[in-house]
């Protein structure tokens, strides 16, 4: 049996009349750029998140660039972050003129650990910026409480995460600015790039939807020097067709995992994700802690099994980031990580008999 880690062909063959008929329109209408598509997707999206502005942009990384412009970083001002994650959260800081400073992560929830986030924080801190890995909220209101007392703003990298809830609040709701991606492999995934930027305050919705179309909110008049950076209205429809499935996906997302969680439960040398009080996981990733994990790996691959790694290198020991300063083992919660997670199909059109040949297959390989 060959299952693959995300099989994207078998979600489109379910929404394609939909899809293609919602392309269509657009289309047809010739409104391409932003126009009543796009902000119809943004006006779902935020209700969608709890908050009142939504604002589309070209990708998840132009989403985190353009939130920290409009917060103000600039000049190597720092922004505190995790070191375990996608490289565009760094890599957007400094596109940003920021400088990524890394706090280690918690070792069971893989997201930044906020006990350790005021021991880095500087006047030059700007920005704290956790990121809800996996598709599970990091422990949100002592960050928030942290960028209280020391006047900070607060980005929530939420690119794995929408729909995920801290305490009944939605990912990218608690903080300044949140951050999503809908590249086509996300649990919202569009047919090529796309972001969005969520905020509860009015002056950033302004500033950033200013942002995005080169800095002005009228045509051929700018106020500063922004980016070009907008949603195309061809993704908006096709996501706003998706948009309605995306509980009950959620909802198959978590029974999977559900069923992985308690066949492992016995297997020695495996670690199954752990969901923090108060949190809705949407499990854009299911994640493994596990023993011989690059042998795991191969073994997977040698029967049939798609799996990933997220990710292989933490962010202070890749090459760009060495002039940061950093030391490896500096971060061993992060190295470790980096060294022993493994993420499995999880995908909510996974079928009974192919979750059961991972888990049979999983076994086998652990001898359980």
């Amino acid at each position: 049996m060959q299952v693959p880690l995300l099989d994207l062909k078998r979600q489109w063959q379910s929404l394609r009349e939909d899809v293609l008929a919602a392309i269509t329109e657009v289309a047809d209408a010739q409104a391409c750029i932003l126009g009543p598509y796009v902000k119809s997707f943004e006006t779902e999206v935020a209700a969608y998140s709890g908050v009142p502005h939504a604002i589309g942009c070209a990708s998840g990384t132009d989403a985190i660039l353009l939130a920290l412009r409009a917060l103000g970083v600039a000049d190597g001002e720092e922004v505190v972050t995790t070191p375990y994650t996608f490289f565009a959260t760094a890599g957007a800081t400094v596109n940003a003129r920021g400088r990524p400073v890394f706090v280690d992560i918690d070792p069971v929830s893989f997201n930044i650990d906020p006990a350790q986030i005021e021991d880095v924080v500087t006047e030059r801190t700007r920005v704290l910026m956790p990121v809800h890995l996996y598709g599970q909220c990091a422990d949100m209101d002592p960050i928030v409480a942290i960028a209280e007392r020391h006047g900070l703003g607060v980005v929530e990298d939420a690119a794995q995460a929408l729909g995920a809830e801290d305490n009944g609040r939605r990912a990218g709701s608690m903080g300044d600015i949140g951050t999503f991606s809908f590249y086509p492999s996300k649990n919202l995934g569009g047919l090529g790039d796309g972001g969005m930027m969520a905020t509860t305050r009015a002056d950033l919705a302004e500033r950033l939807t200013g942002l995005r179309t080169h800095g002005g909110m009228k045509r051929y008049y700018h106020q500063e020097v922004g980016f070009n950076s907008r949603l195309d209205a061809l993704q908006a429809a096709a996501l706003s067709v998706k948009l309605r499935h995306l509980d009950a996906w959620t909802e198959g997302r978590q029974q999977n995992a559900a069923f992985y969680d308690a066949a492992f439960a016995d297997v020695d040398g495996l670690t199954t994700p752990a969901v923090g009080a108060g949190k809705r996981h949407i499990y854009n990733q299911y994640v493994l802690r596990a023993d011989r994990r690059d042998e795991l790996r191969a073994y997977l691959g040698e029967h049939g099994v798609g799996s990933g790694i997220y990710y292989p290198l933490s962010l202070h020991e890749q090459t760009c980031f060495l002039d940061l300063g950093y030391k490896q083992g500096q971060f061993p919660e992060s190295e470790r990580a980096a060294r022993e997670t493994l993420s499995i199909p999880v995908n909510p059109d996974l079928r009974d008999d192919e979750r059961a040949y991972v888990v049979e297959t999983i076994r086998a390989f652990y001898g359980a």
